[in-house]
């Protein structure tokens, strides 16, 4: 393994916290610096992990010579703006989802990579959880098939959340759904058609002029005969919380337990209809990890109770993906690769719920995805 280390500061302390640890312990990355606006968190956290460089203006953050990279862990509202300023600054950039919230700042960050010769990655965690590592690998033994099609949904009780969240329009917040039927081949969203289905309180409605439920919507992907279907929901649906990926071949299909906890169901073919499906239980894939990282998969900042997070516990931990995505960023980086979801890679994910919101105001109108978007 290369010696070289990247240096990290990491932007947002509530979820952001979370990564600190990882960071410390991978061998090619030194976090370096904190950053929150809240200076008594701020120093809570630095305090608690030894970290000296600690920052409540971001943009006094980008002008530190000694910082390579950010990881950017703030609200949904600020993800383009930071991160656009991020690589203006000429930093390496990890941004948790959704990329941004307009097509517009989704492009100018492809455009900021290519033109500067960065690194972004949107820390998607379901492309790295260990259900979705399972059935990528049962695809890449061929153990499926042909593929046939591909679902994925996430739902999500949104109430007493605060500041944006009310009213959000589901599909807004969907690459919890999109990144895995677009992630499990590397493909690329083509074009979409979405439907709005019911109505959320005049209340939430307000916010931002969107009365859905629930938005589903059919993906069409490029240069190939599949298609997924994908569906969201934040309010008003009693449903537990729910981040799930089905995978439906000709030899094989696997799909995500129904009630968290609970077992993946294989369906084989042509076996006797009863013996067609069989619970499997998911290995952990810590192993694909440096050895200083892998027990993240199985722990992290959040699991004492005082420490509870809100984005953590409702997940079940995100499936294991955070050291994960620290290994998929940093390790591009010192190999000079591509991580996966890469800038443009990231857009298409995104921009698929930002043009699936606008399909359902359009009554299911078909939309196709911006050129910027794919890879060639």
């Amino acid at each position: 393994m290369s010696d070289k280390k990247i240096n990290v500061a990491i932007v947002g302390l509530g979820f952001g916290a979370e990564f600190i640890p990882i960071y410390q312990h991978y061998p090619n990355a030194r976090l370096v610096a904190i950053c929150q606006r809240n200076e008594k968190r701020l120093n809570e956290v630095g305090d608690a992990f030894g970290i000296a460089k600690r920052y409540t203006d971001y943009d006094a953050l980008l002008q530190d010579p000694e910082i390579d990279a950010v990881h950017i862990n703030t609200p949904i509202p600020d993800h383009g703006i930071q991160s656009i300023k991020a690589l203006k600054a000429g930093k390496h950039v990890a941004c948790t989802v959704p990329m941004a919230t307009t097509i517009e700042e989704c492009e100018e960050i492809v455009r900021l990579t290519k033109e500067k010769g960065l690194t972004y990655m949107m820390m998607e965690t379901v492309v790295y959880a260990r259900e979705f590592l399972f059935m990528k690998e049962l695809h890449e033994k061929g153990e499926l098939g042909k593929l046939q099609f591909l679902k994925a949904s996430h739902q999500q009780d949104m109430d007493g959340w605060p500041n944006y969240w009310p009213g959000l329009p589901p599909m807004y917040y969907a690459t919890h759904c999109v990144g895995p039927v677009l992630g499990l081949m590397r493909g690329e969203a083509e074009y979409v058609s979405c439907l709005g289905s019911g109505t959320i309180r005049e209340d939430l409605q307000q916010h931002y002029n969107s009365p859905y439920a629930v938005e589903t919507t059919h993906i069409k992907l490029r240069n190939s005969d599949l298609c997924a279907h994908v569906y969201r929901s934040l309010f008003d649906v009693a449903r537990q919380y729910r981040e799930s990926f089905e995978v439906y071949g000709s030899k094989k299909s696997v799909e995500w337990p129904l009630i968290e906890g609970q077992p993946l169901v294989v369906h084989t073919a042509k076996k006797p209809e009863p013996e067609i499906p069989q619970e499997t239980e998911c290995p952990d894939y810590a192993h694909l990890l440096p050895e200083p990282i892998q027990r993240f998969t199985r722990q992290g900042v959040y699991d004492a109770d005082d420490h509870q997070h809100l984005s953590f516990t409702q997940g079940a931990g995100h499936g294991g993906s955070h050291p994960h995505l620290v290994h998929a960023f940093i390790d591009a980086l010192v190999k000079g690769t591509q991580p996966y979801p890469n800038a443009a890679q990231s857009a298409n994910i995104t921009c698929v719920g930002i043009l699936a919101h606008e399909s359902a105001k359009q009554g299911g109108a078909i939309l196709p995805l911006p050129l910027f978007t794919f890879q060639s």
